[in-house]
C-alpha cells in the first residue's frame, strides 16, 4: 500500500471513530439508575426525610449522595450511578455540616 493511501486511510478511520464517540449522548455513555430509583435504594437502606440530594463525582466515580435526617441526626448514603449499590452509609459528624 502507497504511504499517502496509509495516511489517508488512518485519517478516515480516526475521524470515523471520533465521530462516534462524539454522537453518542451523554445518556447512553454513562447509563444506570435514575434519581427516582436512588432515593428508593437511599430511602430503604436510611427510612427518614431527605434533606439534601446531588449527584456528584467522588473518586472517579458517579454516585448520587443524599443526606436523609433520622432521629435529629443526618445520614449519608452514597449510590453508584451505574450499578445502583449502596458505595457510602455513614453518619455525619454535625460539626461538619454545610
Amino acid at each position: 500500500m502507497h504511504p499517502l493511501s496509509r495516511t489517508a486511510l488512518l485519517a478516515v478511520l480516526t475521524t470515523l471513530a471520533l465521530a462516534a464517540v462524539a454522537g453518542t449522548p451523554p445518556a447512553a455513555r454513562t447509563s444506570g439508575i435514575s434519581l427516582e430509583q436512588a432515593r428508593t435504594i437511599a430511602l430503604k437502606a436510611a427510612p427518614g426525610k431527605i434533606v439534601k440530594e446531588e449527584r456528584e463525582k467522588e473518586n472517579g466515580a458517579l454516585r448520587y449522595s443524599f443526606d436523609i435526617q433520622q432521629d435529629g441526626k443526618i445520614h449519608e448514603i452514597g449510590v453508584d450511578v451505574v450499578t445502583g449499590k449502596i458505595v457510602e452509609d455513614k453518619f455525619e459528624d454535625p460539626a461538619n455540616r454545610d
